[in-house]
């Protein structure tokens, strides 16, 4: 995670199997007005922002400030789990994880509580169930991750579900 020297947004970077910088995400800062989020031109999508665990479980977000939230409000044993910010809806990211941990075979789908989001995780999840993975789908009480995190919304704790909506 870096600040741009430009513009001082947060630049969610990821990186391939060798360590190397191969995705970027840039967001503003600003808390007034229009926000500003992209991805860097170049930067290929199966390197987005990512934490790799040692468990068998996957959590999937729409951006990387949602994947950050989450840890945020349900930090127990975050480094056991693996977590992969799509900066999108695509699954390329999903599926690099999955290809790079064979160990990985539960993935959470914790995409925005609103229609572009749940249609993503709906068609994300019946592909990785074609692929023999368990899959469910959790999500926030607000319209992100974020949105619950800044109005303090808590559950007693994320549940699994795998195969259906959480």
């Amino acid at each position: 995670l870096y600040e741009d020297a430009q513009y001082h947004n947060c630049v969610f970077v990821g990186t391939d199997e060798q360590g190397t910088p191969r995705h970027a995400h840039k967001r503003s800062t600003n808390s007034q007005g229009k926000s500003f989020k992209a991805n860097v031109e170049g930067s290929r999508p199966q390197y987005s922002f990512h934490h790799m665990g040692q468990d068998g479980i996957l959590y999937a977000f729409e951006a990387p400030v949602d994947m950050l939230s989450f840890l945020t409000l349900y930090p127990d044993g975050w480094q056991e789990h693996s977590y992969v910010a799509l900066c999108g809806t695509g699954g390329q990211a999903i599926h690099w994880m999955l290809e790079q941990n064979p160990c990985l075979h539960d993935v959470v789908l914790c995409l925005d509580h609103d229609e572009p989001g749940q249609a993503a995780a709906r068609r994300l999840q019946e592909e990785l169930q074609g692929a023999g993975y368990h899959s469910g789908i959790l999500l926030p009480a607000r319209k992100d991750w974020n949105d619950d995190l800044v109005q303090g919304q808590t559950m007693a704790g994320p549940a699994m579900a795998m195969g259906q909506s959480m």
